[in-house]
C-alpha cells in the first residue's frame, strides 16, 4: 500500500512514517546539497536570519537541471545523502523533518533522527527526468549564485519515495535480524 503524505510534516507525522513504506508526497520541498547546507549554518553561526524557515522542512538532495522551454524543471535525480552528513543533525535540531535522496547516512544522523522526530526518505536515483514530471512549480530562493545547488522551493504532486530510515533508526540498508 502507498501512503499519501502532505508536505510539510511535523515531527509527530514524521514518527508515525515507519521504514519500507512507500508513499507518495504532495506540497512544498526544498532543494539544497552540500553548499547551500554549508552556507546555512556558516550564517546561523554568524547570527544572521535564514532564507527559509527549517522547522518542519523537507529537503531533498537535489540540483535541479535547467528546465527547457515549456518546462517547470529540468532532471532533478537525487545526489549521494552522505555529503551532508556533517550538516544533517544541525538542520534537524533546527527543526527539518525530511530528508530525500540516495545512499547510507552514518551513525550521528540516525542519532539524531531518532533524537529529533525526522525521517529519510529514497528517491529513486538514475530517475530525474521521471521525478522531475512530480514538479508543478519551482522558485530559486536562496543562493542563486550556486547555480544548481541553490535553494529551490518545489511544489510537488505524487513525488514517489520509500521511507528507508525511520525516527526509530529502523533501516533498510541494514539487514534486522528478528
Amino acid at each position: 500500500m502507498t501512503k499519501h503524505i502532505h508536505l510539510p510534516i511535523t515531527q509527530q507525522e514524521a514518527r508515525n512514517l515507519r521504514a519500507g513504506e512507500r508513499i507518495l508526497l504532495t506540497g512544498t520541498m526544498y532543494t539544497a546539497r552540500d553548499a547551500a547546507h554549508k552556507r546555512l549554518l556558516e550564517e546561523a553561526k554568524e547570527g544572521k536570519a535564514l532564507p527559509v524557515d527549517l522547522k518542519h522542512i523537507a529537503i531533498y538532495y537535489a540540483g535541479p537541471a535547467p528546465a527547457k522551454p515549456g518546462q517547470v524543471i529540468g532532471s532533478c535525480g537525487p545526489t549521494t545523502s552522505g555529503r551532508m552528513d556533517a550538516y544533517a543533525p544541525w538542520m534537524m535540531q533546527q527543526g527539518q523533518t525530511v530528508m530525500i535522496g540516495k545512499g547510507l547516512r552514518n551513525a550521528n544522523v540516525i542519532e539524531a533522527m531518532k533524537t529529533y522526530g525526522s525521517v529519510y526518505l529514497t528517491a529513486i536515483g538514475g530517475a530525474g527526468a521521471l521525478l522531475s514530471k512530480c514538479v508543478t512549480q519551482m522558485e530559486c530562493v536562496a543562493y542563486e549564485e550556486f547555480g544548481a545547488e541553490a535553494i529551490y522551493k518545489l511544489e510537488v504532486k505524487d513525488f514517489p519515495a520509500i521511507v528507508t530510515i525511520d525516527s526509530e533508526g529502523h533501516n533498510l540498508y541494514i539487514r534486522e535480524e528478528a
